[in-house]
């Protein structure tokens, strides 16, 4: 069993197709299926039933798969201890960092790093929280930058920063006056919420949670941008 066997296991299991996982893993498709079959042999099972068409993974070929992460995962550590002992720092870091907070998070630091760690290449993703969940499992990014707490075992969790939570109100609105809002004054119809995946429309629902969902707007909006539901709530 060796790494680059794990390695083609987790691609197949990625994409559920050989051809494809191949040109990802940057070889011809006949060497990945023979390294994936030796593996096979060598362990006495069947990793993926391929008479299935995508592709799918038998019952034990998932938790081979969920091993096979971890391993992958723990072994490109050496390769940090190695530079840490030589005082190196560089290499490829990627980043997911949630919509909501990029663009104004991102100026804060990225110069300041780019100058500081000149031979690390940071890898900037904006991905929702669901995304960034999904790639630090599946090890497609190494962290991300999200509204807390995610709930997710397997992740490590450290604050940065904390924000109020406030709300942006029209003028000619019930709540314009108050200095203070409850969840209780909070009526999710009136509420224009970011769409499915930010963790801030999570947030904003969980509030609401006692409150059924009965759309009086006159019209049904999803968008992942902060400045268009600032636009329309300015406009009333």
């Amino acid at each position: 069993m060796t790494i680059t066997q794990l390695k083609y296991v987790l691609s197949v299991a990625e994409y559920q197709n050989f051809t494809v996982a191949a040109e990802h893993s940057f070889v011809t498709q006949p060497t990945l299926s023979m390294q994936i079959q030796k593996l096979e042999d060598e362990l006495g099972v069947k990793i993926f039933n391929r008479s299935k068409k995508p592709i799918e993974l038998t019952e034990v070929g998932r938790k081979i798969v969920e091993q096979a992460k971890v391993i992958v995962d723990e072994s490109n550590r050496i390769l940090d201890i190695v530079h840490q002992q030589k005082g190196y720092i560089g290499g490829e870091f990627k980043l997911g960092i949630i919509p909501t907070i990029m663009p104004t998070l991102l100026p804060m630091f990225l110069q300041n790093f780019t100058k500081k760690y000149p031979k690390v290449k940071l890898i900037i993703e904006e991905l929702t929280t669901e995304d960034i969940i999904r790639k630090l499992t599946d090890g497609h990014i190494d962290a991300g930058i999200a509204a807390t707490p995610l709930e997710n075992e397997a992740i490590k969790e450290r604050p940065l920063y904390y924000e109020p939570f406030v709300g942006l109100i029209p003028q000619n609105h019930r709540l314009f006056n108050n200095k203070q809002i409850t969840a209780e004054e909070l009526e999710i119809e009136d509420i224009l919420l970011l769409e499915g995946g930010h963790c801030f429309k999570d947030s904003v629902l969980n509030l609401c949670r006692n409150h059924k969902i009965d759309n009086k707007k006159g019209f049904q909006l999803e968008s992942g941008s902060f400045d268009t539901l600032i636009k329309l709530s300015k406009e009333g």
